[in-house]
C-alpha cells in the first residue's frame, strides 16, 4: 500500500469516528483486516489514527493560532491538519515536506484549490513558525487537560477523587497505546508451552502477574499467529484478567455472567471450571450474545449458555439461591480504558456517570438474589470513577445487610497487587498507570448464611 492511500485511510477513519463516534479499535482492526495490510503498514495506521484522537485538544491547540482566521473548516479538512500535525510533531522518521505534500494532495482529491491551498498555508506555517508553548495556559489543571487531550470537567472530578499526582500519572499514561496481552486456553496448551513457542517464532513475550492464564506481547503480530487462529489463545487485557481469577472458582459450580460480551470474562470462568460446571451467560443485545457463544465454540468450551436477556429481569427466568457464583461486570463510562479507546474520552459527559450508575445500582439489586447464600458475586467496571466503584458499594451493602464485603478478597489478590495504591476498604482500584493496564475496579460479595 501506498503511504498516500494509508493516510487516506487513516483520514477516512478519523473523521468518521472523530464525528460519528464510531468505536476506534473496532473500525481500526475492521480496516486493517479488509486490507489485509502488512505489519508494517498496519502498525503506521495504528499509530496516526491511535496518536491523533489521543491527542486532538493538544494538537487543536497548537493550530488555533494558524486557523482563528477561517470562519467555518469542514470537518474533515480539521481532522486531516489534526492527523499531518501529530506526524509533523511526534513521528520524526517521516520529513516534514513528505507529510505536507500528501495532505495537499489528500485536500485536492477530497475537495478544491481553496481547501488544498488553506490546507497547505497552515502546514507550512507551522513548520516554520513552530508550535506554540504550553506555558501559555496559567491555569494549571487546563494546562494539564489540554497538554493530555482530557476534557477540562474530567481533570478536574479526577483531582477532587485522586489528588493531582495520581491524576497527572493518569492522563499522561493514557496518552500511551495499551500493550497487548493474551490468555492461554489451559486446557489446550499450558502459559509455558505458548510463550516458548511464539518466542521460537520471533515474538517477544512475558508473564503477566495477574493471571497464570496470561502473558504480555510487545512485539510480533499474535492475531497472525496459528495459536491464535486455532483457539488456544484470546486476547484480553490483564486487568479483565483478574476478574476469573477473583472469583473463587470450582469444578461443577453454577456460575452467572450477567453482562458478558464479547465473552472474554465468560470463557475466562469456563476455563477456571475446567469446562465442568455451568455457565449461564446474558447479553442485552442478541448480536453480543451470539458473540459469547462464538467465542467459547472457538475456545472449545461446551459449558457456556448465552443469550439475549436484559439482567434487571433475570428474577423472571431464574429462582433466587440458584447460583454459585455471580459476576456483574457492569455497563460504565468506561473511563480506565481510554488508552485502546481514546475517543471515549471526547464523546463521554459527566451526566453519563450519573445514569449509567442508576443501571449500576439496579442491575446489583436485580441480580444479588439469585445467588446462594455462602456464594460470592464479583462486582467489576473498567472505570476509575468512585461514583461508579467505592460509592457503587456502599450503596449496595447499606441497603443489603444480607450481604458483605468478602473478608479474603485482600487475600486472594495476586502478591503484587496486595500493596497497590488502588487498594482500599471496598475493593480494588486499578489504574492505567501502575501496572500498564486498562483502569479498573473490582470487588467481592458474599451472601450471609442466615
Amino acid at each position: 500500500m501506498t503511504k498516500y492511500v494509508l493516510r487516506e485511510t487513516a483520514l477516512n477513519l478519523l473523521t468518521r469516528i472523530g464525528e460519528q463516534g464510531g468505536y476506534s479499535h473496532v473500525l481500526l482492526d475492521r480496516e486493517i483486516n479488509k486490507l489485509n495490510l502488512s505489519a508494517q503498514d498496519g502498525g503506521l495506521l495504528t499509530e496516526i489514527v491511535y496518536g491523533t484522537l489521543q491527542r486532538r485538544d493538544l494538537i487543536d491547540f497548537y493550530l488555533e493560532p494558524f486557523t482563528a482566521k477561517q470562519k467555518k473548516i469542514k470537518p474533515w479538512v480539521r481532522w486531516l491538519l489534526y492527523m499531518s500535525v501529530y506526524q509533523m510533531v511526534f513521528l520524526e522518521r517521516v520529513p516534514d515536506h513528505a507529510i505536507i505534500h500528501e495532505a495537499v494532495e489528500i485536500s485536492k482529491k477530497k475537495g478544491h484549490k481553496g481547501i488544498s491551498s488553506f490546507t497547505n498555508g497552515v502546514l507550512r506555517n507551522i513548520q516554520r513558525k513552530g508550535i506554540r508553548d504550553l506555558d501559555e495556559i496559567k491555569d494549571p489543571i487546563q494546562r494539564l487537560a489540554v497538554e493530555t487531550s482530557h476534557p477540562k470537567w474530567l481533570v478536574e472530578r479526577w483531582v477532587s477523587q485522586y489528588g493531582k499526582d495520581v491524576t497527572e500519572d493518569m492522563c499522561r499514561a493514557n496518552m500511551h497505546h495499551l500493550p497487548m496481552s493474551v490468555r492461554v486456553q489451559p486446557l489446550r496448551l499450558t502459559r509455558d508451552e505458548a510463550m516458548e513457542q511464539l518466542r521460537e517464532d520471533g515474538y517477544k513475550v512475558e508473564e503477566s502477574i495477574f493471571s497464570k492464564q496470561g502473558f504480555i506481547v510487545s512485539q510480533g503480530n499474535i492475531l497472525n499467529h496459528p495459536l491464535f487462529q486455532e483457539g488456544k489463545l484470546t486476547v484480553q487485557d490483564q486487568s479483565s484478567m483478574l476478574v476469573a481469577e477473583m472469583m473463587d472458582l470450582e469444578k461443577g459450580m453454577t456460575v452467572l455472567d450477567a453482562c458478558s460480551a464479547p465473552g472474554g470474562k465468560t470463557t475466562h470462568i469456563a476455563e477456571k471450571l475446567e469446562d465442568e460446571g455451568t455457565v449461564i451467560a446474558y447479553d442485552l443485545h442478541e448480536k453480543k450474545a451470539k458473540l459469547v457463544n462464538e467465542k467459547a465454540e472457538q475456545l472449545q468450551l461446551t459449558t457456556i449458555k448465552a443469550s439475549q436477556a436484559d439482567s434487571r429481569k433475570l428474577d423472571e427466568r431464574h429462582e433466587s439461591d440458584t447460583f454459585d457464583r455471580i459476576l456483574l461486570d457492569a455497563p460504565c463510562s468506561g473511563l480506565g480504558v481510554l488508552r485502546g479507546k481514546p475517543d471515549i474520552k471526547y464523546h463521554k459527559k459527566k451526566e453519563d456517570i450519573f445514569s449509567l450508575r442508576k443501571i449500576q445500582d439496579d442491575l446489583l439489586e436485580k441480580v444479588s438474589p439469585l445467588l446462594k447464600e455462602g456464594g460470592k458475586l464479583v462486582y467489576s467496571t473498567c472505570t476509575v470513577d468512585r461514583h461508579e466503584n467505592e460509592e457503587a458499594v456502599q450503596h449496595f451493602l447499606k441497603a443489603h445487610p444480607e450481604f458483605q464485603l468478602d473478608p479474603t478478597f485482600t487475600d486472594d489478590l495476586p502478591e503484587e497487587l496486595k500493596s497497590s495504591t488502588g487498594l482500599s476498604e471496598y475493593g480494588l482500584q486499578l489504574f492505567p498507570q501502575d501496572w500498564d493496564t486498562d483502569g479498573f475496579f473490582l470487588t467481592r460479595f458474599v451472601r450471609k448464611s442466615e
